[in-house]
Formats: C-alpha cells, structure tokens, sequence
C-alpha cells in the first residue's frame, strides 16, 4: 500500500486545470474545425486547427511558467486574542529569478463554509511579494490552523484556469481574551501591598541623603541639611516596590463546562495583564504548568503562551506547552497559601514574601 502512494504521488499532476467559459467555447470551435478538417481534407482547415492545437500548448506552457517557483507563507501579528478581530493574511513570494508571474488568484476557503476569499494580483515581478490580509475572529485560544490556499491563473488567453494545490499555511497562536478587571478585583489586589525595596528610585519615601550631583532636580534640594553642612544636599527616594504574585491554576473537575474553563483562563490572562501592566512581578503554577517569576512584556507574553496551550489534566496527560512544572500529579504547590483578599502571609526565612493567587478552574460563570 505505501508503494502505491508513493507511484500516485510521482504520477499526480502538480497541477489542476478547467477551462473557463470561454475555453468551453474554444475546445468545441477546436472539436469542430478537427471534424470537418477530416471530412474535407481542406488544408487551410488544417492550417486554421493546427493554429488553434498551437494555441492550447502555447497557453498550458506560460500558464505553468507563472505558477512556477510561487512561494506562499502565512502572515500574522504576534498577538491574537480570542474574541477579537486580528488582521491575518498570507504573503504570496516570486522566487523566480528573472520571469514576472501575471494574473495571479489567490482563494481561500471561508472558516464557515460561506464564499470563498479571492485575491487577485495582476502581476508579480521576479523577486517581489504581496501580501493579502483579511479579518479574522477566532473564538476560542488555542493553535489554530489558517485555511488551506491555492493560487490559480487565467494567464495568457484566458481560456483555462490552472491551479496548484492546496498549500497549507502556518498555525497561529490565538491568546486567550484579555479584559479590564472589575472595580472589586482590582481594590482586592491594591490591598495587599508588597516590600519596599532598600534602593533609590522614584517613590514618595525618603531613602537618603546626599550631596548635589549636576541633574539633579531641585525640587528635591533639602534645605535644612544644606544650611547645617554647608554642601548642598538633595533627597534620594525609595523605590516603591512592586508586587510578587504568584498565579496557581487549580485543576477543574473532570465534566467542567467549556465555556466556564475558557472564562477561567481568560480571567487568569487579564490578572496577569493588570499585574504586569502595574510593574508587579508574576508566576504562573499549575499542574504540568509551570512559568517563573518576571516582569514586562515578556514575561507577559510567556504567560499567555503558557495559558493558550493550557489543557486541563484528564484531557491532555502530557501537555503540549513548553513551560513544564517541575511538579509531578497532584503535588500541591508549596510556599505561601493566602487566597484571594486575605492580604499577604509571612515567607519561609530567607525568602521575600510572595503573594498567591488560586484560579478554580471552571468555578466562574462564562461570559
């Protein structure tokens, strides 16, 4: 069986072709001029069904020229959310060195099975690229896959049109939905608070005194110590410290609803959205899951990486993310325990505090 699919693999044509309407027209004026070339045995038929025989070859030979050495590539921003229109596309590259392509088509089937997508570029010169984007929504995160493209051409007489095959595209990480936080969430997190950091920076608090360094501001000269010492003497600030929060996905029940589980992910997003956007510093835990302890855009992206290719354990035994927990199954995570309201507890010796988030997966009522 595999010998065979091999041999129809080397057998199958590289290329789909129909003629158009006007093609139709063609072959039957081509079938007829054939017929009575025979019948009469006239030569200028001869001459006049050669011409049209000369016709077709010629047509096949420049329409595989311009589908000859046509790259197709997916193109896509780095950050797609669920729920969210994001503008995605395909990025269509003439790899041939001297030889322009012309009257290019390319069709895209419809994620729901309504009219096909088609984008025509009259010409594409050796060497050049266009890039055809569209809006897309996807409803859920996840890696999901672009429909399947081909790229047809009328070119030259228009009386067939040629079609490679479908060529499939890139998947395209989908996020899960970000949104603001309700007022009660957000004054629940304010209320923990966090260390104050023994370093300057730009708090309210004072962290030192000492003398005047050119760009320095001087609103902040402190003028009682600048009379005693005789030097001028300005105020350092303490930086404010940020938050430590760490996010731990508690598993859902084995027959949780899906729409409660996406809402559940969608709410840790947005946590660590706010957080992060705050300056805290964040960690995501959770069985098979496991990101450390950061702060900025990158580490926001790590997160919602991790949170996109979340399954729940009894789905997914060995989950596909690349940010493994070192936990094993059914190890609790541990450290400090406080849920959510309840302030920041005290650390083992040694170790700076660090507030916990629990998410019950599939507790929260779906949007």
């Amino acid at each position: 069986m595999g010998r065979f699919f091999r041999w129809w693999r080397m057998l199958r044509p590289p290329r789909t072709i129909r003629p158009t309407k006007e093609g139709w027209w063609f072959l039957f004026a081509t079938l007829g001029l054939g017929f009575a070339a025979i019948n009469t045995g006239n030569n200028l038929l001869y001459l006049l069904l050669s011409m049209l025989l000369g016709t077709i070859v010629v047509s096949g030979i420049l329409s595989e020229q311009c589908l000859k050495r046509l790259r197709l590539y997916r193109a896509a921003p780095r950050e797609i959310f669920a729920g969210t229109p994001a503008a995605v596309g395909c990025l269509l590259y003439n790899s041939k060195r001297l030889l322009a392509s012309y009257s290019l088509i390319v069709e895209l089937p419809a994620p729901t099975g309504g009219a096909l997508r088609r984008f025509f570029a009259p010409k594409l010169d050796a060497g050049q690229q266009r890039l055809f984007s569209w809006e897309e929504t996807f409803p859920r995160r996840g890696r999901h896959q672009l429909p399947a493209a081909r790229v047809m051409t009328r070119f030259p007489f228009g009386l067939f049109l040629k079609a490679t095959h479908p060529i499939t595209l890139d998947e395209v990480l989908v996020f899960p939905a970000v949104r603001p936080l309700a007022p009660e969430d957000v004054r629940d997190l304010g209320g923990s608070g966090g260390e104050r950091e023994p370093r300057p920076g730009r708090g309210t608090d004072l962290y030192n005194l000492r003398e005047y360094r050119w760009g320095d501001d001087p609103r902040l000269i402190h003028w009682k110590s600048t009379a005693k010492s005789g030097a001028v003497m300005v105020r350092e600030l303490e930086a404010e410290a940020a938050l430590r929060v760490r996010l731990v996905l508690e598993d859902p029940p084995p027959a949780v609803d899906a729409d409660r589980l996406e809402a559940d992910v969608s709410w840790a997003a947005s946590l660590a959205a706010h957080l992060i956007g705050q300056g805290s510093q964040v960690e995501l835990t959770g069985t098979g899951l496991f990101v450390p302890l950061g702060t900025g855009p990158a580490q926001l992206r790590r997160i919602l990486e991790a949170l996109a290719l979340y399954e729940p354990p009894h789905l997914n035994p060995l989950p596909p993310s690349p940010y493994l927990s070192p936990l094993g199954r059914g190890e609790k995570v541990r450290g400090v325990r406080v849920g959510k309201g309840e302030g920041v507890a005290s650390a083992p010796s040694g170790t700076p505090s660090l507030r916990e988030i629990r998410i019950p997966l599939g507790a929260r009522r779906a949007a």
